[in-house]
């Protein structure tokens, strides 16, 4: 079986920036064992599976899997997924994508760019001593959404680039998306994003986890639009909206590899 293979960085200016995705259209959908097998073979942080959606809701079927597990919401790799679809065909606007945790998601061109919207996952306070302790941060404020993300504030920028936290405790604290954030330098905020469970000790950029912080920063930061930047060793710029029940991101992605995966 031959599966066209295209290999994406998105939220990237340029290529080698920001987090790179494999998207992979399908005739049909394999069975789970496969996807896996085919996502630890592309081993990056995600890979994305399109099929065509027959039920109408949305114009495909789309689904993410890590080297070690399917996931609820891939915001880089959706953002990938639309990038290859619409960069495909230039007349078309817009994109939907029907998830089968996360609901529809869209992606749109916005100028140069491309939008993405997902929905609004406004963390609430919780004390989280394991997970700070793990990170080896002093945290101004911890934040939880029972998706399964973890958050901690810190002081400043200097401080979320300085982390430098133990993986192995981490991990040990279950499946979570685990992220630090405080105001930027140069942008609004800053953040970065740890998930060894799912076998991605950082992942480069993440647009779920700002689907998390992005409710909290509009609240703090007292309004609805804002840069933010994730301070990864590949690094990524992305736009901040948030619109009632969604954090529309607006990030560039650039292709990288074009081909066939072969399937035995």
């Amino acid at each position: 079986m031959r599966i066209p293979f295209t290999q994406v960085d998105a939220f990237a200016a340029q290529a080698f920036g920001g987090n790179p995705a494999a998207v992979m259209p399908l005739p049909g959908w394999l069975d789970d064992a496969t996807l896996l097998r085919i996502a630890q073979e592309n081993n990056l942080s995600e890979t994305a599976f399109l099929v065509a959606d027959a039920s109408g809701a949305a114009n495909f079927e789309l689904r993410w899997f890590t080297p070690v597990a399917e996931i609820a919401l891939c915001g880089h790799a959706t953002l990938a997924a639309g990038h290859v679809v619409l960069a495909s065909d230039p007349d078309r606007d817009v994109v939907r994508f029907r998830t089968r945790q996360s609901g529809v998601l869209e992606v749109a061109r916005d100028g140069a760019d491309y939008a993405l919207a997902l929905p609004s996952l406004a963390p609430v306070p919780r004390d989280l001593p394991d997970v700070v302790a793990a990170l080896r941060v002093e945290a101004v404020e911890t934040l939880w959404h029972d998706a399964g993300y973890a958050v901690a504030v810190l002081a400043d920028e200097a401080a979320v680039r300085g982390c430098s936290p133990d993986q192995a405790a981490l991990a040990a604290q279950g499946r979570w998306l685990v992220i630090v954030t405080a105001p930027g330098d140069a942008s609004d905020i800053v953040s970065r994003a740890f998930t060894p469970a799912f076998g991605i000790p950082e992942d480069p950029v993440t647009g779920s986890a700002h689907a998390v912080v992005a409710p909290y920063w509009a609240q703090r930061l007292g309004r609805d639009r804002f840069s933010a930047y994730q301070a990864s060793a590949r690094g990524g710029r992305i736009g901040c909206h948030v619109v009632k029940d969604r954090v529309v991101l607006s990030g560039t992605c650039v292709t990288t590899i074009e081909g066939t995966f072969l399937l035995p």
